[in-house]
Protein backbone atom coordinates (compact mmCIF):
# COMPACT_ATOMS: atom_id res chain seq x y z
CA UNK A 1 0.00 0.00 0.00
CA UNK A 2 1.46 3.80 -1.15
CA UNK A 3 1.58 6.29 1.74
CA UNK A 4 -1.00 9.32 0.73
CA UNK A 5 2.50 11.32 1.24
CA UNK A 6 6.09 10.99 -0.34
CA UNK A 7 6.52 10.87 -3.74
CA UNK A 8 9.09 8.47 -5.29
CA UNK A 9 10.91 11.56 -6.29
CA UNK A 10 10.76 12.44 -2.17
CA UNK A 11 11.64 8.82 -1.74
CA UNK A 12 15.17 9.14 -4.22
CA UNK A 13 15.92 12.15 -2.71
CA UNK A 14 15.89 11.35 0.93
CA UNK A 15 17.88 7.66 0.23
CA UNK A 16 20.27 9.72 -2.12
CA UNK A 17 21.24 12.31 0.89
CA UNK A 18 20.95 9.62 3.35
CA UNK A 19 18.37 9.96 5.97
CA UNK A 20 15.95 6.94 4.29
CA UNK A 21 17.45 3.42 4.21
CA UNK A 22 15.46 -0.14 2.19
CA UNK A 23 15.65 -1.70 6.32
CA UNK A 24 12.67 -2.76 7.87
CA UNK A 25 12.89 -3.81 11.62
CA UNK A 26 13.07 -7.58 10.59
CA UNK A 27 16.35 -6.66 9.21
CA UNK A 28 17.89 -6.00 11.80
CA UNK A 29 16.47 -8.86 14.60
CA UNK A 30 17.93 -11.45 11.82
CA UNK A 31 20.98 -9.82 11.54
CA UNK A 32 21.23 -9.69 15.29
CA UNK A 33 20.45 -13.45 15.58
CA UNK A 34 22.96 -14.12 13.22
CA UNK A 35 25.65 -12.27 15.02
CA UNK A 36 24.58 -13.16 18.40
CA UNK A 37 21.67 -15.88 18.47
CA UNK A 38 22.32 -16.84 22.14
CA UNK A 39 22.06 -13.44 23.82
CA UNK A 40 19.37 -12.21 25.85
CA UNK A 41 17.13 -9.61 23.62
CA UNK A 42 13.61 -9.59 24.93
CA UNK A 43 12.45 -9.89 28.94
CA UNK A 44 8.95 -9.27 30.46
CA UNK A 45 8.01 -9.07 33.95
CA UNK A 46 5.44 -12.12 32.97
CA UNK A 47 8.89 -14.58 33.05
CA UNK A 48 9.37 -14.24 29.51
CA UNK A 49 12.89 -14.47 28.62
CA UNK A 50 13.77 -14.58 24.55
CA UNK A 51 17.51 -14.65 22.42
CA UNK A 52 17.72 -13.04 19.19
CA UNK A 53 17.47 -16.69 17.89
CA UNK A 54 14.50 -17.31 19.81
CA UNK A 55 12.85 -14.48 18.84
CA UNK A 56 13.49 -14.72 14.94
CA UNK A 57 12.31 -18.19 15.04
CA UNK A 58 8.94 -17.73 16.75
CA UNK A 59 8.22 -14.35 14.34
CA UNK A 60 8.94 -16.76 11.32
CA UNK A 61 6.48 -18.93 12.86
CA UNK A 62 4.27 -16.61 13.55
CA UNK A 63 3.99 -15.01 9.86
CA UNK A 64 3.83 -18.21 8.69
CA UNK A 65 0.88 -18.92 10.38
CA UNK A 66 -0.89 -15.46 10.09
CA UNK A 67 -0.36 -16.20 6.20
CA UNK A 68 -1.69 -19.33 6.24
CA UNK A 69 -4.96 -18.42 7.99
CA UNK A 70 -5.68 -16.67 4.99
CA UNK A 71 -4.28 -13.05 5.41
CA UNK A 72 -3.16 -11.21 2.03
CA UNK A 73 -0.44 -8.72 1.45
CA UNK A 74 -1.59 -5.47 3.39
CA UNK A 75 -4.58 -7.11 5.10
CA UNK A 76 -4.85 -4.95 8.45
CA UNK A 77 -3.90 -6.87 12.10
CA UNK A 78 -4.62 -5.19 15.48
CA UNK A 79 -2.71 -5.44 18.13
CA UNK A 80 -4.21 -4.36 21.83
CA UNK A 81 -1.69 -6.24 24.45
CA UNK A 82 0.12 -4.39 27.64
CA UNK A 83 3.97 -4.75 28.05
CA UNK A 84 4.57 -8.25 27.16
CA UNK A 85 6.88 -10.05 24.66
CA UNK A 86 3.66 -11.72 22.41
CA UNK A 87 3.20 -8.07 21.57
CA UNK A 88 6.67 -7.12 19.44
CA UNK A 89 6.56 -10.90 18.16
CA UNK A 90 3.04 -10.40 16.32
CA UNK A 91 4.18 -6.85 15.51
CA UNK A 92 7.52 -8.12 13.46
CA UNK A 93 5.51 -10.75 12.25
CA UNK A 94 3.31 -8.48 10.18
CA UNK A 95 6.02 -6.78 8.95
CA UNK A 96 7.33 -10.61 7.57
CA UNK A 97 4.09 -11.23 6.36
CA UNK A 98 3.21 -8.04 4.43
CA UNK A 99 0.34 -7.18 6.76
CA UNK A 100 0.04 -3.92 8.08
CA UNK A 101 0.12 -3.56 11.95
CA UNK A 102 -2.27 -0.94 14.32
CA UNK A 103 -0.66 -1.51 17.92
CA UNK A 104 -3.44 -0.05 20.00
CA UNK A 105 -3.41 1.36 23.36
CA UNK A 106 -4.41 -1.18 25.73
CA UNK A 107 -6.99 1.80 27.52
CA UNK A 108 -9.24 1.51 24.26
CA UNK A 109 -12.18 0.30 25.00
CA UNK A 110 -15.46 -0.60 23.00
CA UNK A 111 -16.47 3.09 21.33
CA UNK A 112 -12.57 3.28 20.12
CA UNK A 113 -12.24 0.13 19.37
CA UNK A 114 -15.02 -0.31 16.85
CA UNK A 115 -13.97 2.79 15.43
CA UNK A 116 -10.70 2.12 14.54
CA UNK A 117 -11.14 -1.58 13.40
CA UNK A 118 -14.19 -0.38 11.84
CA UNK A 119 -12.40 1.87 9.72
CA UNK A 120 -9.07 -0.14 8.72
CA UNK A 121 -11.50 -2.83 7.87
CA UNK A 122 -9.25 -5.24 9.89
CA UNK A 123 -8.89 -8.45 9.41
CA UNK A 124 -7.62 -9.75 12.93
CA UNK A 125 -6.48 -9.32 16.41
CA UNK A 126 -4.50 -10.03 18.87
CA UNK A 127 -5.48 -9.49 22.59
CA UNK A 128 -4.97 -10.70 25.81
CA UNK A 129 -7.85 -12.79 27.17
CA UNK A 130 -8.02 -10.31 30.99
CA UNK A 131 -5.97 -7.28 31.90
CA UNK A 132 -6.46 -5.55 34.67
CA UNK A 133 -9.80 -7.45 35.50
CA UNK A 134 -11.11 -6.45 32.35
CA UNK A 135 -12.40 -9.22 29.98
CA UNK A 136 -10.90 -7.89 26.25
CA UNK A 137 -12.29 -11.28 24.37
CA UNK A 138 -15.65 -10.23 25.82
CA UNK A 139 -15.31 -6.49 24.62
CA UNK A 140 -14.18 -7.94 20.91
CA UNK A 141 -16.92 -10.76 20.90
CA UNK A 142 -19.50 -8.11 21.99
CA UNK A 143 -18.74 -5.45 18.73
CA UNK A 144 -17.79 -8.54 16.82
CA UNK A 145 -21.10 -8.53 14.64
CA UNK A 146 -20.43 -4.95 13.86
CA UNK A 147 -17.40 -5.56 12.01
CA UNK A 148 -17.81 -7.87 9.03
CA UNK A 149 -13.75 -7.72 8.28
CA UNK A 150 -12.97 -8.80 11.45
CA UNK A 151 -12.36 -12.74 10.66
CA UNK A 152 -9.67 -13.71 13.54
CA UNK A 153 -9.33 -13.65 17.11
CA UNK A 154 -5.66 -14.28 18.10
CA UNK A 155 -5.60 -14.38 22.31
CA UNK A 156 -2.57 -14.34 23.95
CA UNK A 157 -1.89 -16.32 27.42
CA UNK A 158 -2.50 -19.69 28.88
CA UNK A 159 -6.48 -18.80 29.22
CA UNK A 160 -7.93 -19.05 25.54
CA UNK A 161 -11.90 -19.60 24.74
CA UNK A 162 -12.77 -22.49 21.74
CA UNK A 163 -13.38 -19.88 19.22
CA UNK A 164 -10.47 -18.03 19.54
CA UNK A 165 -6.67 -18.97 18.00
CA UNK A 166 -4.01 -19.66 20.57
CA UNK A 167 -0.90 -17.13 19.81
CA UNK A 168 1.30 -19.65 21.90
CA UNK A 169 0.64 -22.31 19.35
CA UNK A 170 1.17 -20.13 16.41
CA UNK A 171 4.23 -19.00 17.98
CA UNK A 172 5.40 -22.77 18.50
CA UNK A 173 3.88 -24.65 16.09
CA UNK A 174 5.60 -25.75 12.94
CA UNK A 175 3.52 -24.21 9.98
CA UNK A 176 2.00 -26.22 7.28
CA UNK A 177 4.76 -24.29 4.95
CA UNK A 178 7.84 -24.79 6.72
CA UNK A 179 10.03 -21.56 5.52
CA UNK A 180 9.94 -18.61 3.73
CA UNK A 181 10.90 -19.91 0.31
CA UNK A 182 7.35 -21.22 0.01
CA UNK A 183 6.35 -17.83 0.33
CA UNK A 184 5.61 -16.04 -2.77
CA UNK A 185 8.33 -13.39 -3.25
CA UNK A 186 7.37 -9.42 -2.34
CA UNK A 187 5.23 -10.53 0.10
CA UNK A 188 7.58 -8.77 3.26
CA UNK A 189 6.53 -5.16 3.93
CA UNK A 190 8.84 -2.90 1.94
CA UNK A 191 10.59 0.10 3.54
CA UNK A 192 8.57 2.75 1.45
CA UNK A 193 5.12 1.17 1.68
CA UNK A 194 2.61 1.68 4.68
CA UNK A 195 4.43 -0.85 6.68
CA UNK A 196 2.37 0.04 10.14
CA UNK A 197 -0.17 2.21 11.74
CA UNK A 198 -0.60 4.69 14.86
CA UNK A 199 -3.49 5.66 16.34
CA UNK A 200 -3.62 8.95 18.16
CA UNK A 201 -4.99 9.32 22.41
CA UNK A 202 -7.94 11.29 20.61
CA UNK A 203 -7.86 13.63 23.21
CA UNK A 204 -10.40 15.68 21.05
CA UNK A 205 -12.72 13.43 19.35
CA UNK A 206 -12.31 9.67 17.70
CA UNK A 207 -8.87 8.60 17.59
CA UNK A 208 -7.40 8.95 14.14
CA UNK A 209 -5.41 6.53 12.38
CA UNK A 210 -1.47 7.40 10.68
CA UNK A 211 0.01 5.93 7.89
CA UNK A 212 3.82 5.12 9.14
CA UNK A 213 6.44 4.12 6.25
CA UNK A 214 9.85 2.40 8.20
CA UNK A 215 12.10 4.38 6.01
CA UNK A 216 10.80 7.75 7.86
CA UNK A 217 10.55 6.44 11.03
CA UNK A 218 13.72 4.60 11.50
CA UNK A 219 15.35 7.90 10.00
CA UNK A 220 14.53 9.53 13.13
CA UNK A 221 15.01 6.56 15.43
CA UNK A 222 18.99 6.75 13.92
CA UNK A 223 18.58 10.24 14.92
CA UNK A 224 17.68 9.63 18.61
CA UNK A 225 20.29 6.85 18.30
CA UNK A 226 23.20 9.20 17.80
CA UNK A 227 21.66 11.77 20.59
CA UNK A 228 21.34 8.87 23.34
CA UNK A 229 24.57 7.19 22.09
CA UNK A 230 22.88 3.66 22.57
CA UNK A 231 24.79 0.65 21.91
CA UNK A 232 24.55 -3.38 22.04
CA UNK A 233 25.48 -2.96 25.69
CA UNK A 234 22.25 -1.07 26.92
CA UNK A 235 19.35 -2.38 28.52
CA UNK A 236 16.46 -0.43 27.70
CA UNK A 237 13.01 -1.14 30.31
CA UNK A 238 9.62 0.21 28.56
CA UNK A 239 7.86 1.38 31.62
CA UNK A 240 5.03 3.37 29.67
CA UNK A 241 3.22 0.60 26.97
CA UNK A 242 4.97 0.09 23.83
CA UNK A 243 2.09 0.84 21.35
CA UNK A 244 2.89 4.88 22.44
CA UNK A 245 6.60 6.23 21.42
CA UNK A 246 7.43 7.01 24.97
CA UNK A 247 7.71 3.38 25.55
CA UNK A 248 7.78 1.96 22.01
CA UNK A 249 10.21 4.08 20.29
CA UNK A 250 13.18 3.53 22.35
CA UNK A 251 12.99 -0.18 22.70
CA UNK A 252 11.12 -1.36 19.46
CA UNK A 253 12.38 0.80 17.29
CA UNK A 254 15.65 1.97 18.33
CA UNK A 255 17.03 -1.40 20.40
CA UNK A 256 16.92 -3.50 17.43
CA UNK A 257 18.97 -1.21 15.39
CA UNK A 258 21.86 -1.52 17.59
CA UNK A 259 21.19 -5.07 19.22
CA UNK A 260 20.29 -3.75 22.47
CA UNK A 261 18.27 -5.72 25.10
CA UNK A 262 14.85 -5.04 25.79
CA UNK A 263 12.79 -5.11 29.21
CA UNK A 264 8.68 -4.66 29.11
CA UNK A 265 7.66 -4.19 32.42
CA UNK A 266 3.76 -5.76 31.66
CA UNK A 267 1.86 -3.74 34.54
CA UNK A 268 2.86 -0.53 35.63
CA UNK A 269 2.82 0.59 39.21
CA UNK A 270 6.15 2.91 40.56
CA UNK A 271 7.32 -0.09 43.07
CA UNK A 272 7.22 -2.40 40.27
CA UNK A 273 9.05 -0.40 38.00
CA UNK A 274 12.02 0.61 40.35
CA UNK A 275 12.19 -3.47 41.30
CA UNK A 276 12.32 -4.25 37.82
CA UNK A 277 15.08 -1.57 37.03
CA UNK A 278 17.15 -2.89 39.77
CA UNK A 279 16.51 -6.78 39.05
CA UNK A 280 17.57 -6.14 35.52
CA UNK A 281 20.00 -3.61 35.56
CA UNK A 282 18.02 -1.68 33.11
CA UNK A 283 20.22 1.54 32.17
CA UNK A 284 17.62 3.47 30.47
CA UNK A 285 14.02 3.48 32.01
CA UNK A 286 11.09 4.97 29.55
CA UNK A 287 8.17 6.50 30.27
CA UNK A 288 5.92 9.36 30.48
CA UNK A 289 5.92 12.60 33.03
CA UNK A 290 3.13 11.48 34.96
CA UNK A 291 5.11 7.84 35.62
CA UNK A 292 8.37 9.80 36.51
CA UNK A 293 6.61 12.04 39.00
CA UNK A 294 4.90 8.33 40.54
CA UNK A 295 8.27 7.04 40.92
CA UNK A 296 9.43 10.35 42.71
CA UNK A 297 6.96 10.03 45.32
CA UNK A 298 8.90 6.91 46.35
CA UNK A 299 11.94 6.08 48.14
CA UNK A 300 14.16 5.36 45.00
CA UNK A 301 17.80 5.65 47.04
CA UNK A 302 16.51 2.55 48.26
CA UNK A 303 17.16 0.60 44.77
CA UNK A 304 20.73 -0.01 43.22
CA UNK A 305 20.04 2.09 40.02
CA UNK A 306 23.83 2.31 39.56
CA UNK A 307 23.31 0.81 35.82
CA UNK A 308 21.33 3.67 34.88
CA UNK A 309 22.96 5.69 32.09
CA UNK A 310 19.76 8.02 31.37
CA UNK A 311 16.02 8.07 31.78
CA UNK A 312 14.25 8.71 28.42
CA UNK A 313 10.75 10.66 29.32
CA UNK A 314 8.60 12.24 26.89
CA UNK A 315 4.57 11.77 25.88
CA UNK A 316 3.85 15.32 27.83
CA UNK A 317 5.13 18.35 29.42
CA UNK A 318 8.12 17.64 31.46
CA UNK A 319 8.52 20.28 34.49
CA UNK A 320 11.72 21.58 35.33
CA UNK A 321 11.72 20.77 38.78
CA UNK A 322 10.41 17.34 38.21
CA UNK A 323 13.55 16.46 35.89
CA UNK A 324 15.96 18.08 37.95
CA UNK A 325 14.64 16.07 41.19
CA UNK A 326 14.51 13.07 38.96
CA UNK A 327 18.71 13.53 37.78
CA UNK A 328 19.77 14.68 41.39
CA UNK A 329 17.91 11.55 43.28
CA UNK A 330 18.34 8.98 40.51
CA UNK A 331 21.81 10.11 39.88
CA UNK A 332 21.83 10.34 35.54
CA UNK A 333 20.88 12.40 32.68
CA UNK A 334 16.94 12.67 31.51
CA UNK A 335 16.44 13.17 27.82
CA UNK A 336 13.21 13.86 25.98
CA UNK A 337 12.28 13.46 22.58
CA UNK A 338 9.20 15.74 20.98
CA UNK A 339 6.96 14.79 18.26
CA UNK A 340 3.36 13.93 17.73
CA UNK A 341 1.56 11.10 16.19
CA UNK A 342 0.28 12.76 13.39
CA UNK A 343 3.06 14.80 12.28
CA UNK A 344 6.13 12.77 13.45
CA UNK A 345 9.34 13.40 14.90
CA UNK A 346 10.77 16.61 15.61
CA UNK A 347 13.19 17.42 18.10
CA UNK A 348 15.06 16.03 20.89
CA UNK A 349 18.01 16.38 23.55
CA UNK A 350 20.85 14.55 23.79
CA UNK A 351 23.24 13.36 26.27
CA UNK A 352 25.85 15.91 25.69
CA UNK A 353 23.36 18.22 26.49
CA UNK A 354 23.79 21.03 29.73
CA UNK A 355 21.61 20.64 32.21
CA UNK A 356 19.34 23.46 31.58
CA UNK A 357 19.09 22.15 28.18
CA UNK A 358 17.25 18.82 29.43
CA UNK A 359 15.27 20.34 31.79
CA UNK A 360 13.90 23.16 29.84
CA UNK A 361 13.65 22.40 26.21
CA UNK A 362 12.69 19.68 23.86
CA UNK A 363 16.13 19.60 22.66
CA UNK A 364 17.50 20.82 18.38
CA UNK A 365 15.88 19.92 15.59
CA UNK A 366 16.53 16.47 14.11
CA UNK A 367 18.81 15.76 11.35
CA UNK A 368 16.64 17.08 8.08
CA UNK A 369 13.99 18.45 9.60
CA UNK A 370 13.01 22.01 8.30
CA UNK A 371 11.08 24.53 11.09
CA UNK A 372 9.57 27.24 10.77
CA UNK A 373 7.49 29.45 13.34
CA UNK A 374 4.45 31.54 12.45
CA UNK A 375 2.44 33.91 13.67
CA UNK A 376 -1.69 34.06 13.43
CA UNK A 377 -1.66 36.11 10.16
CA UNK A 378 1.01 32.98 8.62
CA UNK A 379 4.24 34.90 9.29
CA UNK A 380 7.68 34.08 10.59
CA UNK A 381 8.37 35.17 14.00
CA UNK A 382 11.09 36.64 14.56
CA UNK A 383 13.92 34.70 16.09
CA UNK A 384 13.44 34.26 20.20
CA UNK A 385 9.84 34.66 19.89
CA UNK A 386 6.93 32.32 20.28
CA UNK A 387 5.01 31.19 17.28
CA UNK A 388 2.93 28.26 15.71
CA UNK A 389 5.88 25.43 15.09
CA UNK A 390 5.71 23.77 11.29
CA UNK A 391 8.06 21.23 9.91
CA UNK A 392 8.69 19.24 7.18
CA UNK A 393 11.80 16.62 6.78
CA UNK A 394 12.66 12.81 6.32
CA UNK A 395 10.53 12.28 9.55
CA UNK A 396 7.53 13.45 8.40
CA UNK A 397 4.08 11.02 9.20
CA UNK A 398 2.58 9.93 6.16
CA UNK A 399 -0.85 10.93 6.14
CA UNK A 400 -3.85 9.90 7.76
CA UNK A 401 -5.30 6.51 6.80
CA UNK A 402 -6.94 6.24 3.12
CA UNK A 403 -7.90 9.93 3.47
CA UNK A 404 -6.09 12.54 1.15
CA UNK A 405 -8.28 15.12 2.11
CA UNK A 406 -8.23 15.12 5.96
CA UNK A 407 -4.24 14.92 5.24
CA UNK A 408 -4.03 17.89 3.60
CA UNK A 409 -6.52 20.06 5.20
CA UNK A 410 -5.51 18.99 8.91
CA UNK A 411 -1.92 17.17 8.96
CA UNK A 412 -0.47 19.20 5.76
CA UNK A 413 -0.06 21.76 3.27
CA UNK A 414 0.55 21.79 -0.21
CA UNK A 415 3.88 22.17 0.21
CA UNK A 416 4.64 19.05 3.19
CA UNK A 417 4.64 21.70 5.70
CA UNK A 418 2.95 19.86 9.27
CA UNK A 419 2.09 21.11 12.71
CA UNK A 420 1.52 19.59 15.83
CA UNK A 421 -0.21 22.40 17.18
CA UNK A 422 2.43 24.20 19.47
CA UNK A 423 3.47 27.51 20.11
CA UNK A 424 7.09 27.07 20.34
CA UNK A 425 10.08 29.43 20.71
CA UNK A 426 14.15 28.90 19.97
CA UNK A 427 16.11 29.75 22.27
CA UNK A 428 20.01 31.27 22.02
CA UNK A 429 21.39 28.25 21.09
CA UNK A 430 18.99 26.81 18.89
CA UNK A 431 16.73 24.57 21.26
CA UNK A 432 12.88 24.31 20.86
CA UNK A 433 10.80 25.81 23.78
CA UNK A 434 7.77 25.04 23.85
CA UNK A 435 5.17 27.36 25.42
CA UNK A 436 1.63 26.15 24.90
CA UNK A 437 -0.54 24.48 22.36
CA UNK A 438 -2.36 26.53 20.06
CA UNK A 439 -5.60 24.76 21.00
CA UNK A 440 -5.16 25.40 24.62
CA UNK A 441 -4.35 28.91 24.53
CA UNK A 442 -6.78 31.18 26.92
CA UNK A 443 -8.21 34.24 25.38
CA UNK A 444 -8.82 36.79 28.34
CA UNK A 445 -10.30 39.37 27.23
CA UNK A 446 -8.35 39.67 24.36
CA UNK A 447 -5.00 38.81 26.02
CA UNK A 448 -3.32 35.32 25.43
CA UNK A 449 -2.26 33.15 28.29
CA UNK A 450 -0.16 30.28 27.73
CA UNK A 451 -1.07 27.58 29.71
CA UNK A 452 2.55 25.83 29.64
CA UNK A 453 4.13 29.28 31.03
CA UNK A 454 1.75 29.31 34.26
CA UNK A 455 2.25 25.33 34.84
CA UNK A 456 5.50 25.55 34.61
CA UNK A 457 5.84 28.41 37.75
CA UNK A 458 3.02 26.21 39.79
CA UNK A 459 4.45 22.68 39.42
CA UNK A 460 7.63 24.49 40.84
CA UNK A 461 5.69 24.75 43.97
CA UNK A 462 6.68 22.78 46.96
CA UNK A 463 3.13 21.58 47.51
CA UNK A 464 2.38 21.14 44.06
CA UNK A 465 3.03 17.75 42.54
CA UNK A 466 0.97 18.38 39.13
CA UNK A 467 -0.34 21.35 36.98
CA UNK A 468 -2.97 21.55 34.50
CA UNK A 469 -4.00 25.13 33.31
CA UNK A 470 -7.21 25.55 31.24
CA UNK A 471 -9.91 27.91 30.20
CA UNK A 472 -13.07 28.30 32.14
CA UNK A 473 -16.14 30.13 30.50
CA UNK A 474 -16.65 33.65 31.68
CA UNK A 475 -19.54 35.67 30.39
CA UNK A 476 -17.54 39.45 30.60
CA UNK A 477 -13.86 38.11 29.61
CA UNK A 478 -14.99 35.30 27.20
CA UNK A 479 -12.78 32.83 28.83
CA UNK A 480 -10.06 32.73 32.53
CA UNK A 481 -7.37 30.26 33.36
CA UNK A 482 -8.62 27.80 36.15
CA UNK A 483 -5.73 25.82 37.73
CA UNK A 484 -6.33 22.37 38.83
CA UNK A 485 -3.59 20.57 40.77
CA UNK A 486 -2.34 17.56 42.25
CA UNK A 487 -0.57 17.54 45.48
CA UNK A 488 2.60 16.24 46.60
CA UNK A 489 1.59 13.46 49.08
CA UNK A 490 1.11 14.70 52.91
CA UNK A 491 0.27 17.89 51.85
CA UNK A 492 -3.65 18.24 52.68
CA UNK A 493 -4.32 22.07 51.74
CA UNK A 494 -3.05 24.56 49.04
CA UNK A 495 -5.53 27.49 49.08
CA UNK A 496 -5.94 29.60 46.27
CA UNK A 497 -4.67 32.70 48.13
CA UNK A 498 -1.17 30.81 48.02
CA UNK A 499 -1.70 29.79 44.87
CA UNK A 500 -2.26 33.30 43.25
CA UNK A 501 0.66 35.02 45.97
CA UNK A 502 3.13 32.35 44.84
CA UNK A 503 2.51 33.53 41.09
CA UNK A 504 3.02 36.77 41.71
CA UNK A 505 6.41 36.59 43.60
CA UNK A 506 7.66 35.02 40.22
CA UNK A 507 6.40 38.31 38.79
CA UNK A 508 3.77 36.54 36.19
CA UNK A 509 1.47 39.25 34.92
CA UNK A 510 -1.44 39.27 36.59
CA UNK A 511 -4.27 39.24 33.65
CA UNK A 512 -2.45 35.67 33.49
CA UNK A 513 -3.46 34.32 37.37
CA UNK A 514 -5.64 31.77 37.57
CA UNK A 515 -8.73 32.77 39.06
CA UNK A 516 -9.74 29.41 40.13
CA UNK A 517 -8.14 26.58 41.94
CA UNK A 518 -9.29 22.99 41.89
CA UNK A 519 -7.54 19.98 43.58
CA UNK A 520 -7.92 16.66 42.47
CA UNK A 521 -5.82 13.83 43.12
CA UNK A 522 -5.43 12.64 39.85
CA UNK A 523 -5.72 13.99 36.39
CA UNK A 524 -7.66 12.08 33.57
CA UNK A 525 -5.31 10.91 31.26
CA UNK A 526 -5.88 9.95 27.13
CA UNK A 527 -3.55 6.66 26.54
CA UNK A 528 -2.31 6.43 29.70
CA UNK A 529 -0.17 9.19 29.22
CA UNK A 530 -1.44 12.72 28.29
CA UNK A 531 -3.09 15.21 30.38
CA UNK A 532 -6.68 15.14 29.07
CA UNK A 533 -7.29 18.74 29.15
CA UNK A 534 -10.71 18.70 27.12
CA UNK A 535 -12.24 16.14 30.33
CA UNK A 536 -10.60 19.06 33.04
CA UNK A 537 -12.26 21.65 30.93
CA UNK A 538 -15.60 19.56 31.16
CA UNK A 539 -15.27 19.39 34.49
CA UNK A 540 -14.75 22.78 35.07
CA UNK A 541 -17.51 23.79 32.78
CA UNK A 542 -19.62 21.63 34.29
CA UNK A 543 -19.19 22.88 37.96
CA UNK A 544 -20.01 26.55 36.96
CA UNK A 545 -23.16 25.66 35.41
CA UNK A 546 -24.16 23.92 38.32
CA UNK A 547 -23.05 26.93 40.61
CA UNK A 548 -25.56 29.20 38.05
CA UNK A 549 -28.65 27.32 38.80
CA UNK A 550 -27.88 27.35 42.74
Amino acid sequence: MKPILYSRQQVENYLEMGYWSPAVLTDYWEKNAERHPDREALVDTLGNRLTFAQVTTQVDNLALQLIELGLERDDRVAIQLPNRVEGFLARLACEKAGLISIALMHTFRHAELLEILGHTETRAIVIPMEFRRFSYYEMVHQIATQLPHLKHIIVAGDEVPEKAIPLSRMLQSPPGKKDFSEVPPGRKISAFDVGFLSSTTGTTGPPKIVERTFAAYLCGSRAHLNNWKITAEDILCAVAPFPGAPGGTPTYFCAPMVGAKVVLLHEYNPIEALKTLEKEKATVPCLVPAQLAAIMQESVEGYDLRALRFIHCSGGYLPPSLAEEAERRMKCPILVAYGSQDTGMISGTSTEDLPVKRHTTVGRPLAGNEIKLLDDDGKEVPHGEVGQLYFRGPQNSSGYYRDPEKTFSEAVDSEGWATPGDLVRFDEDGYLVITGRKKDIIIRGGQNIYPGEVESLLIAHPKVSDAAIVAMPDPIMGEKACAFVILVSGNETFTFAEMTDYLESKRLARYKLPERLEILDFFPLAGDSKINKKKLREIIAEKLQKEVCL
